[in-house]
């Protein structure tokens, strides 16, 4: 969450910032709400502190019932105050975080920056085929009989593409253990105090699976419990940056996707994905965003995938994040260029929600904390359009070779 004392000392530039987001009256009902909530807070304690010099001495019947009434305003002042602190915190917790200066103006995905672009799309003497087509009818990837186990947007991957899937995580995390990723499995059910404390709750409710009877949701991203894995906890700052890759099959609704990438594994319920997370000490988060976004980019070289770097628009950022960047893959059958990582600079703002915070010269401070993608089938997708022949056999990255992936999906 943004830092509330900050905004009371500069309710302007907060107002600014936020209204690129397109959050300014949210932000100027929550100042609304913080102003009453301190003036309830101011009226409880001139009652308490008039109710203590009233009680000195031994009162008499008229002070006895002074003393009564100031009673009953105490306590509809703190009745007060506290249904005001709920509406502020309410507000607050719906309040994104401050964007950065150098990311890119908008509110639609349009709006997106484009920063560079690498390697040259594929030119094909044939009309290139999607994921689907490729395997037809030998069924590498099986949406149907998904369907008819789980329902729309669940798919099996079978065979060689099940075994190049598998080797593109392996690959993905050996190099990010490489540049000194710490590998984890984390859970993936978790309390709600882990889905608020990285922004998931509450807007993006419509978003997540729920376990009800056991009060556990399941994550859309390793992302949340990477996050948790420090929460509420005091780290010194020789210990930061801290890196992880986490590695997690993933659970999303995809509410408000309706007619959107309905076919095919590019938009599903349930993925498996790498993902990279960084706590850090405040100066270095810049910093840091750009290195997760080379590491991303360096990836996509890596498998031979032409891509271009988007700087996200500020109105399409997630709740937390200040900057994000987006990495697209060129797809030939769809003509286009198509999201296959991201990587968010999240500053402080996660951290104040988990509370999580690192001791500097006898002080506590707030950390910052960054994620990005390391891969997900969506590469897989990407590599399985982008190098298929005629007949419909797709060349597999020599670098996933190395990690148990055949040579070839659809090998003679």
């Amino acid at each position: 969450m943004i830092d509330l004392k900050a905004a009371r000392r500069d309710p302007g530039g907060f107002r600014a910032a936020l209204a690129r987001r397109g959050a300014a009256a949210d932000f100027d009902a929550l100042l609304a709400a913080d102003a009453s909530w301190r003036e309830h807070t101011e009226r409880a304690e001139a009652l308490r502190a008039e109710q203590k010099r009233a009680s000195k001495g031994r009162p008499g019947p008229r002070e006895l019932e002074h003393l009564k009434a100031l009673a009953a305003r105490i306590d509809k002042a703190l009745a007060d105050q506290a249904e005001a602190a709920r509406r502020r915190d309410e507000l607050l917790a719906r309040i994104p975080n401050l964007p950065d200066p150098t990311a890119a103006d908008g509110m639609d995905e349009q709006d997106a920056q484009l920063v560079r672009t690498w390697g040259e799309p594929p030119a094909f003497g044939f009309t290139p085929r999607d994921h689907l087509e490729l395997g037809s009818p030998r069924g590498w990837i099986d949406v149907a009989r998904a369907a008819r186990l789980s329902g729309s947007r669940f798919a099996y991957r079978i065979g060689d593409v099940a075994m190049t899937e598998l080797a593109l995580y392996q690959f993905v995390l050996r190099t990010l253990a490489g540049k000194g990723f710490l590998p984890v499995l984390p859970p993936v059910l978790v309390g709600e105090r882990a889905m608020f404390g990285t922004g998931f709750l509450p807007t993006e409710e419509s978003n997540l699976y729920l376990l009800e009877k056991d009060e556990l949701y399941l994550t859309g991203t390793s992302e949340v419990a990477l996050a948790g894995l420090h929460m509420d906890e005091r780290l010194e700052e020789s210990d930061l940056p801290a890196r992880y890759a986490g590695y997690t099959t993933n659970f999303r609704r995809e509410a408000g996707a309706a007619g959107k990438d309905t076919r095919g594994m590019f938009r599903v319920h349930q993925f498996d994905k790498v993902e990279m997370y960084v706590f850090c000490l405040p100066e270095q988060s810049r910093d840091i965003h750009e290195e997760l976004l080379a590491h991303e980019e360096e990836i996509a070289r890596e498998l031979g995938l032409p891509y271009r770097v988007m700087n996200i628009a500020v109105g399409d950022l997630g709740a937390s994040a200040a900057k994000k960047y987006d990495i697209e893959a060129w797809f030939p059958a769809q003509g286009r260029y198509r999201e296959i990582t991201s990587c968010s600079n999240t500053t402080d703002y996660q951290a104040r929600r988990l509370n999580i915070r690192f001791r500097r010269e006898g002080r506590l401070e707030f950390v910052h904390t960054l994620n990005g993608t390391g891969a997900t089938a969506r590469a897989l997708l990407a590599i399985m359009e982008n190098f298929q022949d005629e007949g419909g056999r797709v060349a597999v990255p020599e670098v996933l070779t190395r990690f148990g992936a055949p040579a070839a999906i659809g090998r003679a």
